[in-house]
């Protein structure tokens, strides 16, 4: 079922209490490091852009968060990302497991500079 979502807290209001719990610690932890950053939703998922350029992203599934920070944003943490399944440009927090704020906090922070540079 494809749904077209106005905003991130419709989004997010889409979900278990426990999974949106989770989610919106990860919003937090984006605005919190990107705080000029634009908010919307970019293929169905929560999207921030800064300078006019996609920053990262973020969706929930069943077992997992998926988290995107464009392919340049996982190759600087590739090591530290190495422990969860990925694909390009793509990494999945599994659920059961505790969610890597810091690792979000810096990857999201990496992006923000690299984004800053091509401005």
């Amino acid at each position: 079922m494809k749904v077209d979502f106005k905003s991130v807290d419709d989004y997010l209001e889409t979900f278990p209490n426990e999974t949106k719990l989770l989610l919106v610690k990860v919003r937090e932890t984006i605005l919190k490091n990107a705080p000029k950053a634009t908010e919307s939703i970019s293929y169905g998922m929560p999207a921030y852009k800064t300078n006019g350029k996609p920053l990262v992203y973020f969706a929930a599934f069943k077992n997992h968060i998926g988290f995107y920070a464009t392919p340049s944003g996982h190759e600087a943490f590739a090591e530290a990302l190495s422990k969860y399944k990925q694909g390009k440009g793509s990494v999945q927090f599994p659920l059961h497991e505790p969610i890597p704020y810091d690792l979000i906090e810096r990857i999201v922070k990496f992006r923000v500079t690299e984004n800053e540079q091509k401005k």
